[in-house]
């Protein structure tokens, strides 16, 4: 399950990428919350963004990421890497 996950989190950020060219607010002159409503889509936008990468780093990080990470100065040495 968590590579089913890990793929809609892939096609979630396509689809914000797709979003965040809000073509369809460029010349309407309303205002929501006393902002242009272009703004506001962004600052919804933004906290979508915001869960999305939370939601990324929670289910998708590579787990051979943190192995490196926990790694001590010796055992990378010992691999051939530097510190």
């Amino acid at each position: 399950m968590n590579k089913r996950i890990r793929w809609i989190l892939y096609a979630a950020i396509v689809v914000l990428y797709v979003l965040h060219n809000d073509i369809w607010f460029w010349n309407d002159p309303r205002l929501v919350l006393g902002l242009p409503v272009g703004l506001t889509y962004h600052v919804g936008y933004n906290l979508v963004a915001a869960v999305l990468l939370f939601l990324l780093v929670r289910f998708a990080w590579p787990s051979h990421l943190e192995v490196a990470a926990g790694a001590s100065e010796t055992d990378v040495e010992a691999a051939g890497g530097e510190r």
